[in-house]
């Protein structure tokens, strides 16, 4: 069992997504849960459809049949979300639940904390893993939900544009 909250996925009964994610934050209120479960979210989209020949903007849920929740593993929060009311299970082999990777999050579009890095566009940094590394290059981009920086590269007597992840840089 970890201190650190980590993001779990929980199967639903396809259509229930809203009312699993209402029920256990009913739960989290009236046991005051709120320092182990965090957050409970239905990933959406926003999808165009056209109806009549008329453009309409939807949302349209991401993985049907599933909830993510960021909690701590417990006894106790297992058990509150497995018998929430349209709760299938936890997804992970038997009844041991996996929690997603920061790639997995990441590639949702789920909002990490912010890493703390002190970088700027147009800062000389150099690469300190990957294939990459012992390079030198110069800052283009930064994108902070996704934790990455487009670092201008010279390789092969030219100037290449790596996304690189933050962990891998390091300011000059």
């Amino acid at each position: 069992m970890s201190d650190e909250a980590k993001w779990y996925v929980v199967h639903t009964y396809s259509g229930y997504e809203n009312k699993v994610k209402a029920n256990i934050e009913k739960v989290i209120e009236n046991r005051g849960m709120h320092d182990l479960i965090h957050e409970v979210i239905v990933p959406l989209h926003d999808a165009v459809e056209i109806k009549n020949g008329k453009k309409k903007t939807v949302q349209r849920k991401i993985f049907p049949g599933y909830v993510l929740v960021k909690m701590l593993m417990t006894d106790d929060t297992w058990y509150v979300v497995r018998n929430t009311r349209g709760v299938t299970g936890f997804v992970g082999p038997g009844s041991k639940p996996v929690p997603l990777s920061e790639e997995e999050i990441r590639g949702m579009g789920i909002e990490l904390p912010k890493a703390k890095i002190d970088i700027e566009v147009g800062d000389a940094v150099k690469v300190i893993t990957g294939p990459f590394e012992n390079s030198v290059g110069v800052i283009q981009e930064i994108h902070e939900h996704k934790r990455t920086a487009i670092v201008r590269l010279s390789m092969f007597g030219r100037e290449t544009p790596v996304e690189l992840d933050f962990t891998q840089i390091q300011k000059m």
